[in-house]
């Protein structure tokens, strides 16, 4: 048995929701389709998986683990009927997942688009100094970022936008220790760090990492060379918080709940599990612990949890 983690895919990003039927219809508004839907009625929850799935996808008509940037809403069965019941979205504290990302051809119109539905937005295009990026609110509150695949200035004259195009392209979690994370990321799950933005004066860092080839020379400054990739991670560093050892970002799965964890699906789950155990990894659980044998979760270093599948295009193994 052998593991090659170049073949490996950052599957998806899981997000607990409270009403179903409304976080479907809107991720498919973006123009996300309905991939897979698995059941629990014993367990009393139910799995969305939702991806981009247009002909110009990138991953279009593949198995569901044979994909990047897939989004899974979780819903524990009765919380649509509770009025009290609320998800965490990482963003006021507790902190620690901070948003997804789409990266779409034509920023003004998909804006324009998403407001003219009614959609809530923690920024628009024209609050604040970046005027290149903004967040829309899903209906449970968590923020989905919305990046252009070109230069603003490039799509402003033009008012139409086609969902068909657009990319899940990333996930930002937010990291004590960058040094730490990106060493885990690179060493233990086989990411390549492929860009880093420093913004000194906002005290912050982002690292962009991802599976795949490395990222292009920008073609114009301002140009976003991996735009048009899907199943990124993006880490948040805020300077500071890696010398304070009482600092801990939340990981969305102790209370107050709402994201879950990320996915990275693999060419030979039982080797990428033997592989990760030799590195020493952290286990939340292992292939063999409980009676689902077919996933593990490792913990990054800042205990967001990560889920690991087989890729049954690459190896059969699961029946879903």
């Amino acid at each position: 048995m052998s593991t090659d983690p170049s073949k490996y895919k950052l599957n998806h990003s899981m997000l607990r929701v409270k009403d179903p039927k409304a976080s479907v219809k809107f991720y498919e508004f973006l123009g996300m389709k309905l991939v897979n839907k698995l059941s629990f009625p014993d367990a009393k929850f139910d799995l969305y998986f939702l991806a981009f799935d247009s002909p110009k996808a990138v991953s279009h008509g593949n198995h569901w683990t044979d994909r990047e940037g897939i989004v899974e809403l979780t819903h524990n069965y009765g919380t649509e009927d509770d009025p009290n019941y609320k998800v965490a979205n990482g963003n006021t504290d507790p902190r620690g997942f901070g948003h997804l990302a789409i990266s779409v051809d034509n920023i003004q119109a998909a804006c324009q688009r998403l407001e003219d539905a009614g959609y809530k937005f923690q920024k628009k295009l024209t609050d604040g100094k970046m005027r290149h990026i903004a967040f829309v609110l899903d209906p449970d509150g968590y923020w989905v970022e919305v990046i252009g695949q070109n230069l603003a200035e490039e799509t402003e004259h033009i008012k139409e936008t086609s969902t068909e195009t657009y990319r899940m392209n990333h996930t930002m979690l937010r990291v004590k220790d960058p040094e730490v994370s990106i060493n885990f990321y690179k060493d233990v799950m086989g990411m390549e760090l492929l860009r880093t933005h420093e913004s000194q004066a906002g005290g912050f860092n982002l690292y962009f990492l991802g599976y795949g080839p490395p990222a292009p020379e920008a073609a114009k400054p301002g140009l976003n060379p991996i735009a048009d990739r899907e199943g990124l991670l993006e880490l948040t560093w805020n300077y500071g918080t890696e010398k304070d050892p009482n600092f801990k970002y939340h990981d969305g799965n102790a209370q107050p709940q709402g994201f879950g964890h990320i996915c990275v699906s693999v060419d030979d789950l039982e080797a990428a599990c033997a592989r990760f155990e030799e590195k020493k990894v952290n286990w939340k659980k292992r292939l063999s612990d409980g009676r689902m044998n077919n996933i593990a979760f490792v913990l990054d270093p800042d205990g967001y949890w990560i889920e690991v599948v087989q890729n049954e295009k690459l190896q059969k193994r699961s029946n879903w």
